[in-house]
C-alpha cells in the first residue's frame, strides 16, 4: 500500500485539486499509468478498430452496388459522401467525443445522477443536431451539390440519396451518442459488437434493395440509404436496450430530468472543439470535389471510387485513437507527461504503419483496385490517377489523425486545428492554381492533395517531436500536505 492511502480523506481531495504533478505516490495510483502501453491500447482500441475494419470491406461492398447502377450513380454519390461523412464524422468523433468525456468525467466522479441525466441530454441534442442536418439536406444541399459541378442524372442520383438519408439522421445521431455514452463508460465492446451484427446484415439487404432480386430491379441510390437507415436504426435500438438493462451500472431515466445548462456545456466545450477540426476536414473534401467536378462526369467518378479508399481507412486511425484519448488522458491528468507522449507516439506509429502500408499497397495495383467497382475507361483513368498520386502518403494521414486524438485527451489542440486548415488552404488553393496557372489538369488537383495530406500529418507531428508536452507551468510540489 502506497503512502498516499493513508491520507485523509479531505486531504485527498486537496491533493487532487492541485493544479500540478505532487509526488511519485499520486503518479502511481492509477492502473493505466502502470500498465504496458501496448496491450492497455489494444484493450480500448482493439473493439473499434475491429469493427473500424470490418466497415472498410462494408464500404467496398457497398461501392460495388452502387457502381453496378453505372457512372451517373458514382458521380452522384461523390457528391453526396463529403457531406454525409461530415455527419458521421461529427456525430461521432466530435460531438460523440464530448458526449463520452462528459459520461466518462461523472462517472468517474460518482455522480450518477449527472450520469443518467447526461443520457437524456445527449438524446435532445441527437434530436436538435440530427433536425438541423435534415433541414440543410432538403434546402441548401442541393445548391451545393450544383456548385459541385453536379448536373443532369448524376446530380437527381445525388438528391434521390440525399433526401432519403437526411430524412432518417435521427437514427445516426442516436445510434452514435449511445455508443459513445458506452465508450465513456468504459464499455467499447457492446458498441463494437452491436456494430458488427449490423454491419454484416447491412451488406445483403443493400444489394437486394439496391439492386433488386429475381424479376424486381430494386430501387436504385434509395435503396443503398433505405438498407444504411435501417441497419443503424437497429443498433441505435440494440445500444438503448443495453443502457436500459443497467450495462454501465445504472439506468439512465426518460422523464422526470430536468434539462440543465452545465450537463450541456460538459459535452458541447469538449464536442464542439472536435467538431472544428472534423469540419475542416470535410470541408476539404466538398471543396475537392468542386475542383474535380469541373472535369466532367467521369473525373467526378473516378474521384469518388479513388477518394472512397482514404475514407475506408480514416476509421482505423479513429479506432487507435479511440484507445489513444484515454490513455493520453489518464496520463495527462496524472502529470505524467513523458508517459502521454510516449503513449501518442506508440499509437501514432501503428496508425502510420497500418495505414500506410495499405495505401502503398494499392498504390501498386491502382487499376485492379478500380476495376473492382468500374469498368468506363475515363472513370478509371480518374481513379487511377488520384490513387498513384495520393495513397503512397495516406501513412501521414493515419499519423496525423492518430496523433490529433493523442492532442484531444492531452488537451493540445492547437497543432491539429492548425494542420487542418493549412491542409484545406494546401489542397483547395493549391488544386486550383495547379489547374488554372500551372495548367496540370486533374493530375494537379491530386498533386495538391497529397501536399496537403503531408502537410497535415508533419505539422502534428513536427511540434511534438520538436517540443513534447509538459506541463504549462512549472509544477508546485506539495510537501506538508504528505
Amino acid at each position: 500500500m502506497t503512502r498516499s492511502s493513508f491520507l485523509s480523506a479531505d486531504r485527498k481531495r486537496l491533493i487532487d485539486n492541485c493544479i500540478c504533478a505532487v509526488s511519485p505516490e499520486r503518479v502511481l495510483s492509477h492502473p493505466l499509468l502502470t500498465a504496458p502501453i501496448g496491450p492497455s491500447l489494444l484493450r480500448l482500441a482493439g473493439p473499434t478498430t475491429g469493427l473500424m475494419v470490418v466497415q472498410i470491406f462494408v464500404a467496398i461492398a457497398d461501392t460495388y452496388f452502387i457502381g453496378r447502377l453505372g457512372t451517373d450513380a458514382l458521380a452522384g454519390l461523390a457528391l453526396v459522401f463529403p457531406f454525409t461523412a461530415l455527419m458521421q464524422n461529427i456525430a461521432a468523433g466530435g460531438m460523440g467525443g464530448g458526449v463520452a468525456s462528459a459520461t466518462a468525467r461523472a462517472l468517474g466522479a460518482g455522480r450518477l445522477d449527472d450520469a443518467r441525466a447526461l443520457v437524456v441530454h445527449a438524446l435532445v441534442l441527437a434530436l436538435a443536431f440530427a433536425l438541423l442536418f435534415t433541414a440543410l439536406a432538403w434546402t441548401i444541399a442541393p445548391s451545393l451539390y450544383r456548385l459541385l459541378g453536379g448536373s443532369g442524372v448524376a446530380l437527381q442520383r445525388a438528391l434521390t440519396f440525399s433526401y432519403v438519408w437526411f430524412s432518417g439522421a435521427i437514427a445516426v445521431w442516436v445510434c452514435f451518442f449511445l455508443s459513445a455514452v458506452l465508450r465513456g463508460g468504459g464499455d467499447a465492446a457492446t458498441p463494437s459488437r452491436y456494430g458488427l451484427m449490423t454491419s454484416l446484415a447491412y451488406v445483403p439487404l443493400s444489394g437486394v434493395l439496391t439492386l433488386g432480386i429475381g424479376d424486381w430491379s430494386g430501387l436504385g441510390v434509395a435503396g443503398s440509404a433505405i438498407s444504411s437507415l435501417i441497419a443503424t436504426g437497429a443498433a441505435a435500438l440494440l445500444l438503448a436496450r443495453a443502457l436500459w438493462r443497467g450495462k454501465l451500472g445504472f439506468t439512465p431515466k426518460l422523464t422526470g430530468v430536468r434539462l440543465q445548462s452545465r450537463l450541456f456545456a460538459e459535452i458541447l466545450k469538449v464536442g464542439l472543439m472536435g467538431s472544428f477540426t472534423t469540419l475542416t476536414a470535410n470541408l476539404t473534401a466538398m471543396l475537392v470535389t468542386g475542383l474535380v467536378g469541373r472535369f466532367g462526369v467521369a473525373a467526378l467518378a473516378g474521384y469518388g471510387v479513388g477518394v472512397r479508399l482514404e475514407f475506408m481507412l480514416a476509421p482505423l486511425a479513429f479506432g487507435i485513437g479511440s484507445g489513444l484519448t484515454t490513455l493520453v488522458g489518464v496520463a495527462a491528468g496524472a502529470e505524467a507527461w513523458p508517459r502521454a507522449v510516449r503513449v501518442a507516439w506508440t499509437g501514432g506509429l501503428i496508425a502510420f504503419a497500418m495505414i500506410g502500408s495499405l495505401g502503398f499497397a494499392v498504390a501498386l495495383l491502382p487499376e485492379t483496385w478500380s476495376r473492382l467497382f468500374v469498368s468506363d475507361p475515363d472513370v478509371v483513368a480518374a481513379s487511377v490517377s488520384y490513387i498513384r498520386h495520393v495513397a503512397p502518403f495516406y501513412g501521414l494521414f493515419g499519423l496525423g489523425l492518430a496523433l490529433n486524438f493523442a492532442s484531444q485527451g492531452a488537451g493540445r489542440m492547437t497543432a491539429p486545428m492548425v494542420a487542418g486548415v493549412v491542409r484545406m488552404v494546401t489542397a483547395t488553393l493549391g488544386g486550383w492554381f495547379a489547374v488554372e496557372q500551372l495548367r496540370l489538369g486533374l493530375d494537379g488537383v491530386f498533386a495538391a492533395i497529397a501536399v496537403g495530406m503531408t502537410a497535415y500529418g508533419c505539422l502534428i507531428a513536427g511540434p511534438l517531436l520538436i517540443a513534447p508536452w509538459g506541463p504549462k507551468r512549472p509544477p508546485i510540489v506539495v510537501q506538508r500536505l504528505l
